[in-house]
């Protein structure tokens, strides 16, 4: 009886603290540490049912030369270089999933984790990004002697990449069962289209996702997390993700409004 009670004042007091437990048991997430995490389907002429690019920049189990990753304006070379982010760690595996980063907001509590995955395995990224969102499947990590939620435990989920909805079919359901509503952006072809059928049980908030072809480059999410950390509204950080888009692939502000729009 006395070990019953003191363990549920230890509870009582992680709770004060701002710390609480993950699903998996003996590990904590500190819950004053927002994450987000992207998940990244790397670019694929081979297994992708994409218009090909150049055959250096398209080979999705080449992380460092990829159009969505290593390139200039691929999520590890622009976060990299971004004056936000602070690149904390690098892992890399060589398997399914292929490099994982890990960054930390230079002057604000949030942690961003990048995962690269073999553009061969782009339905396994959908259905992590899928499961994720809707809370289904959580995990954590071990950054700067803290543990943070990644996964269904991240606030915002970003998908980057080919919609590979509109090349294969999922039998899954996403039915969110713990009443967390996650943040998302969905940066890939007709994404609204392709994916909202999959995320209507799935409890989320569409903070920015696409109506037709797009480019799923990294400056487009950077700049709608800039408006994320901020604590702005949705449109304002639709409108963050519409201006960089404008500017860097040179389309008008009112072509890049109409193909990135927020909300159902």
């Amino acid at each position: 009886m006395m070990r019953k009670h003191i363990l549920l004042l230890f509870i009582h007091a992680c709770f004060l603290s701002g710390i609480c437990f993950s699903q998996n048991l003996g590990e904590t997430t500190i819950a004053n540490s927002r994450t987000i995490h992207i998940f990244v389907s790397l670019c694929d002429n081979k297994y992708q049912g994409i218009v090909p690019v150049p055959a250096k920049i398209g080979n999705g189990q080449d992380p460092d030369n990829n159009l969505y990753w290593g390139c200039g304006y691929g999520i590890r070379t622009y976060f990299r270089r971004s004056k936000d982010w602070k690149l904390l760690k690098t892992r890399k595996s060589g398997s399914v999933l292929m490099e994982r980063l890990v960054f930390k907001h230079i002057t604000e509590n949030y942690y961003l984790v990048a995962d690269a995955y073999d553009g061969k395995f782009i339905k396994q990224c959908t259905k992590d990004f899928l499961n994720s969102s809707c809370g289904v499947q959580k995990d954590t990590i071990h950054v700067d002697d803290k543990v943070i939620g990644i996964a269904g435990h991240a606030n915002l989920l970003a998908y980057i990449g080919h919609d590979g909805l509109m090349d294969f079919t999922l039998a899954d359901t996403f039915e969110n069962k713990d009443n967390t509503q996650r943040d998302l952006i969905i940066l890939a072809c007709y994404s609204k289209h392709f994916f909202a059928p999959h995320l209507k049980q799935a409890n989320v908030n569409l903070l920015v996702w696409t109506t037709g072809l797009m480019c799923p480059e990294a400056y487009t999410v950077h700049d709608a997390i800039v408006g994320y950390i901020n604590s702005e509204s949705n449109e304002e950080i639709r409108t963050r993700a519409a201006l960089a888009y404008s500017k860097y692939q040179k389309c008008s502000v009112k072509a890049a409004r109409g193909l990135l729009i927020t909300g159902w």
